[in-house]
């Protein structure tokens, strides 16, 4: 009986750190795993590219309370962001020059209502989630970054316009999966 429990915790350990292995070459060599909801689920990979409307990208949240109860709560990962915080994958709604109004009802930019941005009052433990309003014209280093898949996304609803020095990479989906349509009926 020994053995073939002494063969699987070895499988598993082996696999364990060949994907450890594995997310350390892919880091090194420019890619990024997206496990979230946020964005389609797979490898996307760094590009030079500047920062535009409708592109995804890699930030590091900027210290503050709300990036402090989200990363207690599990929204978001540990990582080598300032605060300890990881890097968060998201799409860019609107930039410099374009009104934008988020209120209880969604976010709307340039007068266009945006998907799935409505913000809900709870999480799905019955915690409050921070509620932020604003209606503005964009400055030149803000940027608003949220997910127009995943209505539950922890994005802009709650913690607002992100300035360009937190934006660390512009990536391209290289292969994905949009799970949450293979998951509907």
């Amino acid at each position: 009986m020994k053995t073939p429990l002494r063969i699987i915790t070895v499988l598993v350990l082996a696999l364990s750190i060949g994907l450890f292995v594995l997310s350390i070459l892919f880091r090194i060599g420019g890619f990024y795993i997206n496990t979230t909801s946020s964005l389609p689920v797979g490898l996307y990979r760094i590009v030079d590219e500047p920062v535009s409307k409708g592109a995804h990208v890699a930030f590091c949240p900027p210290q503050s309370d709300v990036f402090d109860c989200a990363a207690t709560r599990g929204y978001i990962n540990q990582g080598d962001c300032p605060g300890g915080y990881g890097k968060l994958l998201k799409r860019v709604h609107a930039v410099a020059g374009d009104t934008v109004l988020i209120d209880e009802t969604g976010i709307t930019v340039n007068g266009l209502w945006l998907p799935n941005s409505a913000p809900l009052s709870t999480d799905a433990y019955g915690a409050v989630l921070p509620q932020y309003r604003l209606n503005a014209v964009l400055g030149e280093s803000e940027y608003l970054l949220l997910s127009d898949l995943n209505p539950h996304s922890f994005d802009a609803r709650y913690f607002g316009v992100i300035d360009r020095a937190q934006i660390v990479h512009v990536v391209h989906p290289i292969i994905t999966f949009n799970l949450q349509e293979e998951l509907l009926p």
